[in-house]
């Protein structure tokens, strides 16, 4: 349905004067409607513009500051962890998702999980998006991305904020993509978990780390710790973990050298 006479006056004005949208608006990651939506604006919500950015006529180019929460191939990412330039980021764990962005070089990305064959991560750099000024219309709420069966979905990742523990978030973070910072020590939260089952292969490493939906985000090397026979009052207890990531032989699994150990 086309929009109303009405209802372009309204929003044009509304932006003319900084009154914000007078409906929730979808953002696109470029200058059509057939383009994937990167994220919604609120209603009363003042869009901010792109600086520099340069969008045809019935348009607004604004600045959207994320994190955005993106998948990315494993193949796509190096044996350091980072992201190659020109991959793919989607929206979902699908070939078939829209995709927000390529990658650029030394793409400022934060590992989030792991979804079989694709890795999530939070994009931390501003996208320049695009919204209508020629009309709006209320649009339905975002749709999640879909997640496995029984498991949580994930929730936004905070900016800045390293293994934050709200519902159904998954373990964070290892740096991507930004000279190596993936060989710095930094904080990660999750579940500490031993890996040792009766009757069971010995696995590479005798503990690990769970993020909230009850998957594994990395083996724990605790080779370092000075008192590594009180490791075990820890387990099945949420923890916060400090320490450098690093892949495993495989380039499927994350290793982290454990420096310090405490409970969440």
């Amino acid at each position: 349905m086309k929009p109303s006479l009405l209802a372009l006056a309204t929003l044009t004005v509304a932006l003319a004067h900084g009154a914000g949208l007078p409906a929730t608006t979808a953002v696109h990651v470029e200058a059509s409607t057939q383009s994937a939506v990167a994220t919604y604006l609120k209603a009363g919500e003042e869009p901010r513009p792109a600086p520099g950015a340069t969008a045809p006529a019935g348009w607004l180019a604004v600045e959207l500051p994320g994190p955005f929460e993106v998948y990315v191939e494993n193949k796509d990412l190096t044996k350091s962890l980072d992201v190659r330039p020109g991959a793919a980021l989607r929206q979902a764990p699908k070939a078939d998702a829209p995709i927000l962005v390529t990658a650029g070089p030394a793409e400022k990305a934060t590992l989030t999980g792991i979804r079989g064959r694709w890795t999530q991560l939070s994009l931390e750099r501003p996208l320049v998006g695009f919204i209508q000024t020629t009309g709006i219309a209320p649009v339905p709420a975002p749709v999640r991305p879909e997640t496995p069966a029984g498991a949580t979905a994930p929730a936004p990742v905070n900016p800045g904020v390293y293994g934050s523990a709200t519902a159904g978030q998954p373990v964070a973070m290892v740096n991507l993509g930004d000279g190596g910072s993936s060989s710095l020590p930094r904080q990660y939260a999750g579940r500490f978990v031993s890996t040792r089952r009766p009757f069971a292969p010995r696995r590479p490493y005798d503990y690990a780390l769970l993020d909230d939906s009850g998957q594994r985000f990395a083996y724990l090397d605790v080779s370092r710790l000075l008192q590594t026979e009180q490791v075990e009052k820890y387990v099945d207890l949420p923890v916060n973990v400090y320490g450098t990531a690093r892949p495993g032989p495989d380039g499927r699994e994350i290793i982290l050298t454990v420096e310090t150990l405490q409970l969440r």
